[in-house]
């Protein structure tokens, strides 16, 4: 089993920023990617962001040159910077460990607000 535990969000302006993190513990190294979903009520889950163990990024065309992930190994923690974020960015993001090409572990979602 892995726990995934995120923090960060908030409410923030349009224009502004938020660094999202989320630490995992227990079964890491089952893991070949971790990464970020966000989701807003009657919408599909969308992917934002995944990292690789081998260190490759993608990232969702909504988001691609605003958002950067990243990981710190040691820490088994992964980041995620919110940049030049727009109202349509408003949603709860969750942290997704990704095992066997699949997304089997969650958080509990941390909520981002972005204000116009």
């Amino acid at each position: 089993q892995v726990q995934l535990a995120e923090s960060g969000g908030g409410l923030v302006h349009t224009g502004g920023s938020l660094r999202l993190s989320c630490a995992a513990s227990g079964k890491v190294d089952s893991l070949d990617a971790m990464g970020w979903y966000r989701q807003t009520p009657g919408k599909q889950r969308e992917l934002v962001a995944l990292i690789t163990r081998a260190g490759r990024e993608h990232y969702a065309d909504s988001v691609k040159g605003r958002f950067i992930i990243s990981r710190d190994n040691a820490r088994s923690t992964v980041f995620l910077q919110l940049n030049a974020l727009e109202p349509g960015d408003t949603a709860v993001y969750l942290c997704c460990g990704r095992r066997n090409f699949q997304p089997d572990y969650w958080g509990q979602g941390t909520q981002v607000t972005v204000s116009s």
